[in-house]
């Protein structure tokens, strides 16, 4: 049996009933109408419901667990909703009738430090932060947090804004005439001093204009 396979996974849903989908993905799984023990979970999987405070559900399914990893599902996934459960700490938000070959994809990433999120939202987060930073009268997503600005270097608010246009490590290198290596070494102090694990947190901080 992998470390993959030993996950303890919880499906809540109104109905209290696992899917198809997700025993492929993971035989054994449980499902539960109520958000489980801390000790019972090891990650936490949220069918959302058709209407409520999307944002409050999962703070508080983060809360009563611990912390531990909460994806969110959506039968109609939309980019506002992603934006809600990601803000509040999802690390996931997926469509609930995704194949299982998706489901189990969405553990590697989150394992591997990483956020799941559809490729419409991330584009839209993207386009948004770059729409931002081409406005000439508009500061900097960064610039409009001052106690942000006090914990990056100079370069460091560079580096995080050629990010969030959406440039490459190689785009960001060339921009701002250093290397790859200077880059890389740049986004991981940003990343450490603001607490976010990877690119698409850092894009979510600042399309949510540094309340997150």
């Amino acid at each position: 049996m992998s470390d993959t396979d030993k996950i303890r996974h919880v499906f809540v849903s109104p109905n209290g009933v696992l899917r198809q989908n997700w025993t492929a993905a993971f035989p054994q799984a449980v499902a539960s109408k109520a958000i489980p023990a801390p000790s019972s979970v090891d990650m936490l999987w949220i069918l959302l419901p058709e209407d409520g405070d999307m944002a409050a559900i999962i703070t508080t399914a983060r809360n009563q667990i611990g912390g531990k990893p909460v994806i969110a599902l959506t039968d109609e996934p939309t980019d506002e909703q992603g934006l809600q459960v990601l803000g509040a700490g999802a690390l996931g938000y997926c469509n609930g009738r995704a194949m299982a070959e998706v489901l189990t994809q969405v553990v590697v990433t989150l394992q591997t430090g990483g956020v799941w999120i559809g490729p419409s939202l991330m584009q839209r987060l993207v386009v948004g932060a770059a729409r931002r930073q081409a406005e000439p009268s508009a500061p900097s997503p960064i610039a409009n947090v001052p106690a942000w600005r006090t914990l990056l270097t100079e370069r460091e608010v560079e580096v995080a804004n050629e990010l969030a246009q959406g440039s490459t490590n190689k785009e960001i290198a060339n921009r701002l005439l250093i290397s790859e290596r200077t880059v890389k070494a740049h986004l991981g102090s940003v990343f450490e001093k603001l607490k976010v694990r990877d690119r698409l947190q850092l894009i979510l901080r600042l399309s949510q204009g540094g309340n997150a």
